[in-house]
């Protein structure tokens, strides 16, 4: 079993390599299984937990997410980024605050966004957007340093997709003090300009749909990938399917090729025993 400060390293030495998946499980069993697969981190998705709970993406309250991060985190042998939206507090001093109780949780990272979810005005203002991350970083570093920030601009994904307004806010969050930058929605062809605009520090990209694999992210010089909402999405889509299909046609053919019931029941019971669960 990795102790919480070897999982922390082992993420930022990630970061040094090549490019890496990150793919978000939504709950224990998703993270569990991801890590039985191999990856070699994983990353929460507020929508993810959010669905599973049958409410809407950002209705989350801090208790819950910070329940959720310390389940996941401590149910894997895997460093966990969370999803962390907008900090959970109005205000820089009550991100850190909040930022305090997610570093206790165990995770190895965690993301700051610049979302406010008002339609009117979808991004903080630059200079509160910094000073949310500027307390992001003096939380962290207050806690002994080692979780990784990660700055994020939600631009491409509210409605102001501007590529020069984005990348300034990733640099002014670089130089705040966050460790990786992300930008949600990005273009394929403003990749490789967003990687050169935050080098030395590494961007990290969202793949939601078919188009761009790893190689071709690499190449463009990506160094993390992240598959937000879509795993869970997978899984809702399968579900949804299925049963529409039997409630429409009467017939099961959605079952086949299915994972079998003894093979996940033994999968979990091994780790159950593993872990002395």
């Amino acid at each position: 079993m990795r102790t919480v400060d070897e999982k922390r390293r082992a993420f930022r030495a990630l970061h040094e390599r090549a490019c890496f998946v990150i793919p978000n499980p939504w709950d224990v069993g998703s993270a569990r299984w991801l890590q039985h697969l191999g990856f070699a981190a994983l990353a929460t998705t507020s929508a993810g937990v959010a669905f599973a709970r049958g409410i809407p993406d950002a209705s989350l309250t801090r208790a819950m997410v910070l329940e959720h991060l310390r389940s996941v985190a401590d149910a894997v042998d895997l460093p966990v980024n969370a999803d962390f939206q907008a900090g959970y507090g109005a205000t820089a001093a009550e991100v850190a605050e909040s930022v305090r109780l997610a570093v206790e949780t165990g995770i190895a990272g965690l993301s700051i966004e610049d979302a406010t979810g008002e339609a009117a005005a979808p991004l903080f203002p630059l200079d509160g957007a910094v000073a949310r991350i500027s307390a992001a970083r003096r939380a962290i570093d207050a806690a002994g340093g080692e979780v990784l920030l990660t700055g994020r601009s939600e631009g491409f994904v509210t409605g102001r997709p501007e590529l020069g307004e984005t990348l300034r806010r990733l640099q002014a969050y670089s130089a705040a003090g966050a460790d990786v930058l992300y930008a949600p929605g990005l273009p394929r062809d403003a990749i490789a300009t967003a990687v050169a605009a935050v080098a030395p520090k590494p961007l990290n990209v969202l793949v939601a749909g078919e188009g761009l694999d790893v190689a071709d992210l690499a190449a463009l010089g990506v160094r993390r990938v992240s598959l937000g909402s879509t795993l869970a999405r997978v899984a809702f889509t399968a579900f949804a399917r299925s049963a529409e299909e039997i409630l429409r046609t009467g017939r099961f053919g959605s079952f086949a090729g299915l994972t079998s019931y003894a093979t996940l029941d033994a999968f979990f019971r091994d780790e159950a025993a593993r872990r002395g669960r």
